[in-house]
Order: structure tokens, then C-alpha cells, then sequence
């Protein structure tokens, strides 16, 4: 902040300006990124807007953990389908398959169809 501002002078001089700032009431605040959470605890949380844009100062307590991958849980109905779709008997293909789309059903047939041209 400016030293040796009041905070009144400071709000009047940024409502000029047409900076819009508000307060938001938060418990926790989670960025969740590729590779880690980071998880922001007793946030305090400032919305501000200018030119058209909004963007957000956070402070607070601050910890990162690691992500963990999501596990997708892939069924014998998704299976069969790829399965009868690509036109392949093998059923642990099938599976590896979507195992390896992350469970998109679409996208497993299409990869087993082109390994079998």
C-alpha cells in the first residue's frame, strides 16, 4: 500500500479512477495446478475490477500438496463397447486402451482402430 495515505483518500482516489475493489468472505481458496494443490487456508480474498477486468488478491495461510492423478473408473459396459466399436477380441486391450485415454471411450476406439490399419 502507499505510506502515508489515508484509506479514505486512498478509495476516493481509485473510485476516480474506476477501480472497483470489494472484500470476499472465503474459507479456503485451492489452485489446482498439473503437478501440486496449493490450498490457501483464513483467506482473505480481495475482488478488484479495472478497464474491464477483474482479477483477485489472496493472502493467507499457505500449503501445497501433491496432486494426486485421478483414477477413472472405466466399466465392463465401456469395455464392451470399445471392444465391439474397434472390432477387437481382446479384452485387455480394450481395457488398456481406455486406460490410456483416461477412460474416453471415443478416443480409445479411434487409437485401436488406427493400430489396426
Amino acid at each position: 500500500m502507499m505510506p502515508n495515505i489515508d484509506p479514505r483518500t486512498l478509495k476516493s482516489m481509485m473510485d476516480r479512477m474506476g477501480i472497483k475493489s470489494s472484500e470476499i468472505v472465503a474459507d479456503s481458496v485451492v489452485i489446482n495446478c498439473a503437478d501440486k494443490r496449493i490450498l490457501i487456508e483464513n483467506p482473505q480474498v480481495t475482488r478488484i475490477e479495472a478497464q474491464g477486468t477483474v482479477s483477485f488478491q489472496i493472502s493467507g495461510n499457505i500449503s501445497e500438496l501433491d496432486q494426486e492423478p485421478q483414477k477413472v473408473e472405466i466399466t465392463d459396459d465401456d469395455i464392451d463397447t470399445v471392444m465391439r466399436q474397434s472390432g477387437i477380441s481382446d479384452r485387455s486391450a480394450a481395457e488398456k486402451a481406455l486406460e490410456d485415454s483416461n477412460g474416453d471411450i471415443a478416443e480409445a476406439i479411434i487409437n485401436l482402430k488406427s493400430k489396426k490399419e
